[in-house]
């Protein structure tokens, strides 16, 4: 902000003269693509070994725990840790953060790669949820300093979003091309190239950036922090998988007195790891809400949707795979329109309809088939409204949360963003899988099933399809119908809680996104 003087006096008032922020230049152009590729490796590595799991259990011979370790761990040491990460970058340089995580995620995949029991295989994988922790909110906040000016910034952030949902997509069919040509440790290798470029080129291509005045670092804070959220995100994977229980309510209550604590300390600390004053501002409180539901629905329909595609369609893992596709380019694709949109209708118009057409998504599951032989046509149609719609609020949100808190604060409000996506996508599988899974077992008809097969086919859909295996006709085929038909109805629950509390936030976020900000 600059003044000038008058003609009259030539002296030098108070008049602000409100300057045109500087564009970003080829340089920093390049460095998103930098940035990109990191955050593209960090989605890939989380759905990678989707399809690495029988080579791993036939190499390493883990146990069914382990095994859940192994996939899982990854997602839950990252979401422990990426409020502290951010805020630590906010502290010590987003730049520098990021290298350290480059420099930790590469030794982690070298050491996931030559595992040699499944103990090691898991520490590696702890060890790649900490780097993971540190690049993922770095590369928010680092593009909050690069691209001052605001359609520049929401167009970096379509880029960011982008490349988030195809590395989510890209991670098994990766997985599957290594493992067609070399063994199951090959899918951690790929890593060490890409960290190695970003390694070489962000300190030529990424400028440096932190908060001038951060504070002290509050170690309980960080602490409180993940033992808030870990136990949380645990609790509700847990409950969807195999339903609740009294651990479960413990571990969850432990995740909850954590986290009041937490707020508590925060209120309390003149540099807190969280600013609570950030969500004063109704645009990012608003941006913060639709960034975990608009992963919600995406989340809940992945869940369900490859089951429903294999165990009711009959659809092998490779046709599910690509009937997925068009869903996953669909968040693609609305990412990147994103920026364009905004130039048109406000940022809060577009969340709104964002929210709506994913709703609208949702509602087409009401027409899903039972019968094997049926369309699949509302389904392909109903994702790939959920994945645009999802592409359009997910890259808005962002763009909205680091734009209207401080520069100096932009690793925490990334961090912030980054736990609300992982929040959501945790609930998304619990809140609507718990729904489906609630709904099959209530409408399942057992009265053909021998009892000492009752629990195995009301376990699962999957368990329901193998007893049936075993069973004579016409047993097996009243069973098969039952299934199905009870699945799907669970859908339909799904599908309909979705687009109300959908349309309902969009409602609700319309409003608030729109309302003045005040200061108490």
């Amino acid at each position: 902000m600059t003044t000038r003087p008058t003609a009259r006096s030539g002296t030098t008032p108070a008049i602000p003269v409100v300057t045109a922020a500087p564009r970003a230049t080829a340089r920093d152009w390049a460095g998103l693509g930098v940035l990109a590729l990191a955050l593209l490796l960090i989605a890939v590595d989380a759905t990678v070994l989707d399809l690495a799991v029988p080579s791993i259990t036939a190499d390493l011979a883990p146990t069914t725990p382990q095994l859940l370790w192994i996939i899982d761990v990854y997602s839950f040491v990252l979401a422990g840790l990426l409020v502290t990460m951010g805020t630590l970058g906010d502290r010590i340089g987003r730049r520098r953060l990021l290298l350290i995580g480059a420099v930790g995620f590469a030794v982690a995949s070298a050491l996931a790669a030559w595992a040699i029991n499944p103990e090691m295989l898991i520490a590696a994988r702890v060890l790649q949820g900490v780097a993971g922790a540190t690049l993922m909110p770095a590369t928010l906040g680092l593009i909050r300093g690069m691209f001052a000016d605001a359609r520049q910034r929401t167009l970096a952030i379509s880029v960011w979003g982008a490349m988030a949902a195809s590395g989510a997509a890209f991670g098994p069919l990766l997985g599957g091309w290594m493992l067609e040509h070399f063994w199951w440790g090959s899918v951690f290798l790929v890593n060490l190239p890409v960290m190695a470029l970003l390694l070489m080129l962000a300190p030529l291509l990424v400028p440096e950036s932190k908060d001038p005045n951060p504070g002290r670092f509050d170690l309980v804070s960080a602490g409180l922090s993940m033992l808030a959220l870990i136990p949380i995100v645990y609790a509700i994977k847990e409950f969807a998988a195999h339903g609740p229980s009294l651990n479960l309510l413990i571990i969850a209550m432990v995740g909850v007195s954590a986290g009041v604590a937490f707020v508590r300390r925060q209120r309390g600390l003149a540099a807190p790891l969280i600013d609570l004053d950030l969500f004063r501002i109704p645009a990012f409180r608003a941006a913060v809400f639709t960034n975990l539901l608009s992963v919600f629905a995406l989340a809940g329909v992945l869940f369900f949707g490859s089951q429903y595609l294999q165990l009711v369609l009959g659809k092998s893992p490779l046709e599910a795979g690509l009937l997925l596709i068009p869903g996953t380019v669909g968040s693609m694709l609305g990412a990147l329109a994103a920026a364009w949109l905004v130039r048109w209708w406000r940022p809060a118009t577009v969340l709104a309809g964002a929210l709506v057409t994913v709703a609208a998504g949702a509602a087409l599951y009401w027409l899903l088939p039972t019968d094997p032989s049926g369309s699949v046509t509302p389904f392909i149609v109903g994702f790939l409204l959920i994945g645009l719609g999802e592409g359009v609020a997910l890259t808005v949100s962002c763009d909205m949360i680091v734009s209207t808190a401080p520069e100096s604060r932009a690793g925490n409000a990334a961090a912030i963003s980054e736990t609300a996506m992982e929040t959501g996508i945790a609930l998304g599988v619990a809140v609507l899988g718990s729904a489906v899974m609630a709904a099959f077992r209530g409408g399942l008809d057992l009265s053909h099933v021998p009892s000492d097969r009752a629990d195995a086919a009301r376990e699962s859909l999957g368990g329901a399809v193998e007893t049936a295996r075993h069973l004579p006709q016409p047993a097996a085929g009243e069973l098969l119908n039952s299934a199905h038909s009870a699945f799907v109805s669970g859908i339909h629950l799904a599908a309909t809680s979705t687009a109300a509390i959908l349309l309902l936030t969009a409602v609700v976020v319309y409003r608030s996104a729109t309302r003045k900000t005040t200061r108490h």
